[in-house]
């Protein structure tokens, strides 16, 4: 059995974390595990990392301060995590799809790796993307080294079961924390950083949520809110008419809202995102149970050109191209004879706002990048 040359190991890690500030803690926070299974090196998801004492002796120090650097961007950006989100089971391509996600920044960047290091343009690919856009361009192969479960998720033969001496799961994720923060903190004053890692530490520190579930969540509360009112009918005789007969008691009700969708349909506005975001909105109503007679899309611009009582988005008519003032369509939502107890107004936000506050809710789901803030009292849904 070879015997592990550490003290060449740490010289590599101190290369690295010379070289990548900001890496440092995670690199220190990695467990070194001897195995002469492993081909080169490797980490599991507990943060060990598994090293091959024969790979460390006929391999640079300059390419071992790359393999350090490779491994641990695996765990800091959860691989393990994203690929158990995929469809697919096939780690051999998925690691290499993932090697892609970092070695582009590193090979861009002038950091040394070994013949084997894989690149996006090995695929035909360009730098800069996710590896779960590379994934498809990946054929099916055998990888001549792995990366192990800490990338691609799949328990291999010469990890450690059990997480015994590893990093938790709480741990891991401080680790990326401070990780991203040192990020930060390197771009403020060095000012140079790999485009990779600048986009990795904005997503982690500043999560980008959907905004497809943002509308869905704001949709279903404004229902929910609206159906639970609930009302006094002789249609239905009170639980409580038998303890007083001859006495004509009401029951109560708690009718489904009718929901009234304003589309602004001014000349600034794609008709690609405009269809997306209504599909969006006709698909969460459909879920909660309120559909045909009980949904009036109203084509908004600055006037109110169509409306419409439709079972799904590819039958409206977005008719218009003028002005824009979706007071014109809240007003006639709020005067037709079923009036509705939920507003959606999919707009740009480049629009008046009534300035008294309507006996509804309303929902403005704002389409676009810069778009201006309605008032306060409006529930809004930014839609990118």
């Amino acid at each position: 059995m070879t015997e592990l040359d550490r003290t060449k190991l740490l010289a590599a890690r101190f290369k690295a974390a010379t070289q990548r500030p900001y890496l440092a803690a995670a690199m220190y926070a990695l467990s070194i595990v001897p195995s002469e299974h492993v081909p080169t090196m490797g980490v599991d998801k507990y943060w060990r990392c598994y090293v091959s004492p024969a790979f460390v002796a006929r391999t640079p120090v300059d390419q071992l301060a790359g393999v350090w650097m490779h491994e641990v961007a695996h765990l800091l950006r959860d691989h393990h995590g994203r690929a158990a989100r995929l469809p697919i089971n096939d780690h051999h391509r998925i690691n290499l799809a993932q090697d892609c996600e970092i070695n582009d920044d590193l090979i861009t960047d002038g950091i040394a790796l070994p013949e084997f290091r894989v690149v996006p343009s090995d695929f035909d690919q360009p730098n800069g993307r996710l590896f779960e856009q590379y994934l498809p361009h990946v054929p099916r192969t055998r990888m001549s080294h792995d990366c192990g479960s800490g990338a691609h998720g799949h328990a291999v033969p010469w990890e450690t079961p059990d997480g015994n001496g590893g990093v938790s799961p709480v741990e891991a994720e401080a680790i990326r924390r401070q990780t991203a923060e040192a990020i930060r903190a390197h771009a403020r004053a060095q000012g140079n950083l790999p485009a990779g890692w600048k986009r990795w530490a904005d997503q982690l520190l500043e999560p980008v949520v959907d905004w497809r579930v943002v509308l869905a969540g704001a949709v279903r509360e404004v229902v929910v809110w609206a159906s639970g009112a609930m009302d006094y009918t002789y249609r239905r005789p009170s639980r409580r008419a038998a303890a007083m007969p001859g006495v004509v008691l009401p029951g109560l009700r708690r009718p489904l809202p009718r929901v009234a969708i304003v589309i602004d349909t001014s000349g600034s506005m794609g008709e690609a995102e405009l269809n997306t975001a209504l599909s969006e909105v006709t698909g969460v109503l459909r879920e909660v149970g309120i559909r045909g007679n009980r949904v009036t899309v109203l084509a908004c611009d600055a006037d109110v050109h169509t409306v419409a009582r439709v079972t799904k988005a590819a039958d409206i008519e977005l008719a218009g191209g003028g002005g824009t003032d979706m007071r014109v369509g809240i007003q006639a939502a709020l005067s037709a004879p079923d009036r509705p107890q939920v507003i959606i107004v999919l707009t740009d936000g480049y629009t008046p706002w009534p300035e008294e506050i309507p006996s509804c809710r309303v929902i403005a789901g704002l389409v676009g990048q810069e778009q201006p803030e309605p008032p306060a009292w409006i529930e809004t849904v930014h839609i990118r």
